[in-house]
């Protein structure tokens, strides 16, 4: 499809603040030396920490252990928030805290982006919980996916990434520019350009490789060898609701 010049100043616009991190999500002092623990493979006691300077970032990821536990694929609940973390790892307290404080700056968004990017949260909310009681039934059938429940679970919540991060974008933009671009340029952009604007926000935000690896095999646009990939868990979820970047 061709685009308009509109539709090219608008996309360039978009690129420009998903580039800058800081206005897309909002809080940092947590992010930022979480990511360094991360790099440096820091002792789990500083992630710890790190974490519960936030109680409610604490709170939240001990609830969403909770969940992927639910799955019936990790026996143990996590009695606190240092249970949890040891649990989840550092990959995936990076990526729990990554959406949690995604989610927060996106509450704070104008109408009507707020309402639209709830939309797609809900969405991503949504096929999370499908991802997990897919693995739960498999479980229960005896052919369990040898697959980290939270790592689908983190994945999950990645679904429509480039759609809310794009929103988000939007949002800022228009509340620079003297005259409003319509949301039917973005819409339009974003059905053309899903591809593009996720794995640039995957690139600029800082995520870990695999979750940008196993997003793209989530969406059919890379294939895998390996049975067990939490992508090829999504891909069923997505191909089900017609989701998928690169359909079947």
């Amino acid at each position: 499809m061709h685009m308009t010049n509109l539709e090219q100043q608008v996309l360039i616009q978009v690129q420009a603040i998903i580039g800058n991190e800081e206005q897309v999500i909002g809080r940092r002092g947590i992010l930022i030396p979480l990511k360094k623990a991360l790099i440096n493979e820091a002792d789990i006691r500083i992630v710890i920490d790190t974490v519960s300077a936030d109680p409610a970032l604490a709170a939240h990821l001990l609830q969403r252990s909770n969940t992927a536990q639910n799955a019936g694929v990790v026996s143990t609940k996590s009695r606190s928030v240092k249970d949890a973390l040891i649990r989840l790892g550092q990959v995936n307290i990076y990526r729990y805290a990554f959406s949690f404080y995604l989610k927060e700056r996106l509450d704070e968004l104008a109408e009507p982006y707020k309402k639209l990017v709830q939309g797609y949260w809900a969405l991503n909310e949504a096929i999370a919980h499908e991802c997990i009681e897919l693995l739960r039934l498999e479980s229960e059938a005896g052919t369990a996916i040898k697959v980290d429940a939270d790592e689908v679970q983190t994945l999950a919540l990645f679904s429509v990434f480039g759609q809310v991060i794009a929103l988000t974008a939007f949002a800022y933009l228009n509340a620079e520019l003297p005259r409003p671009v319509s949301l039917k340029v973005l819409k339009s952009l974003i059905e053309q350009q899903q591809q593009k604007l996720s794995l640039e926000a995957f690139e600029s935000l800082g995520l870990d490789d695999d979750l940008r690896d196993e997003f793209l095999i989530a969406h059919n646009l890379r294939q895998t060898q390996n049975p067990d990939s939490a992508g090829l868990v999504l891909r069923r979820v997505l191909s089900k609701r017609n989701l998928l970047i690169n359909p079947l």
